[in-house]
């Protein structure tokens, strides 16, 4: 009984030792060298050093002087509880008993257009999707660059900035495929918004 116990016990905290303390501080150890910022949890700084965000989460932006995130199935992006809606397209069953419309994400999706609609009402263009629903972790820091594109026209004209410029700095943040392959291309939305401040100064409340 001793052979066999005492070579398993040993096993143990060898494995232990090796896989629950050495093997993560030695990945950590690397991680911090190789990629600092990625190690950190891609935090954004401002000037005076202060955590603003991070490159991974999305942050709400209602103030229409800055580019709007996707939506969100959380209170205020709250990290700690990551979800989608887990709302689909159709799942409505009317009084026929027939599949109709989701009127929740229906509803949802109605409320952001015209949220849209009234921050910018000579902007005639088509909502891009992505403005309206959110992404699967509700977290998504991205917009695609239709959705960045389409909301220069409002940006420029509350700073009072040509459009040209403001499509400037959408151009000069367009994310390509991860890999080359991976995903879809892509604007960091917190990232965009930091540069506004940074090549115009800041907005005020509301615009």
């Amino acid at each position: 009984m001793k052979e066999t116990i005492r070579p398993a016990l040993v096993s143990l905290a060898v494995f232990t030792v090796l896989c629950g303390f050495v093997y993560p501080l030695v990945m950590d150890g690397i991680a911090a060298v190789v990629f600092p910022h990625q190690a950190t949890g891609s935090l954004i700084r401002d000037r005076d050093g202060h955590v603003v965000g991070s490159e991974l989460i999305g942050q709400p932006f209602d103030n229409p002087a800055y580019f709007w995130s996707r939506l969100t199935a959380e209170a205020n992006y709250d990290a700690s509880n990551s979800t989608g809606t887990n709302l689909g397209p159709s799942g409505f069953v009317n009084d026929r008993g027939q599949l109709g419309p989701n009127q929740t994400l229906a509803r949802s999706a109605k409320d952001r257009i015209d949220a849209l609609r009234a921050a910018d009402p000579t902007n005639t263009q088509p909502v891009p999707v992505d403005l309206v629903t959110s992404s699967a972790s509700g977290l998504d820091p991205h917009i695609s660059p239709a959705a960045a594109y389409y909301q220069v026209g409002r940006v420029a004209r509350l700073r009072g900035q040509p459009a040209d410029a403001v499509r400037k700095l959408v151009d000069d943040h367009l994310e390509g495929r991860t890999l080359g392959i991976l995903g879809e291309p892509r604007v960091n939305v917190l990232l965009l918004n930091r540069a506004l401040d940074d090549r115009f100064g800041p907005s005020k409340p509301n615009g």
